[in-house]
């Protein structure tokens, strides 16, 4: 598993858990991509990077495919794994 090379943003409150979810469940990051693509959700290798970097907003349209995909509620996404 890849490590992070850079330090977390702080442009959404998502990102870190989605990776840590998707990680969890042993998704890479192209086959959560294609998923989420599937489902209707156009998004990009690089925007989808951003978005678990903390880099980038996270729109209520990829928060909905991406709690689809987990099979959890949206504000599971918001809960605070640091702990």
């Amino acid at each position: 598993m890849k490590t992070r090379k850079q330090e977390y943003g702080n442009a959404n409150i998502v990102g870190k858990n989605i990776e840590k979810l998707r990680k969890e469940r042993h998704i890479k990051q192209k086959d959560f991509i294609a998923r989420m693509q599937v489902l209707g959700c156009d998004i990009n290798p690089t925007s989808y990077s951003k978005l678990e970097g903390q880099v980038r907003s996270a729109t209520d349209k990829e928060i909905y495919y991406i709690a689809k995909i987990f099979n959890i509620s949206m504000e599971d996404l918001f809960t605070d794994t640091e702990s």
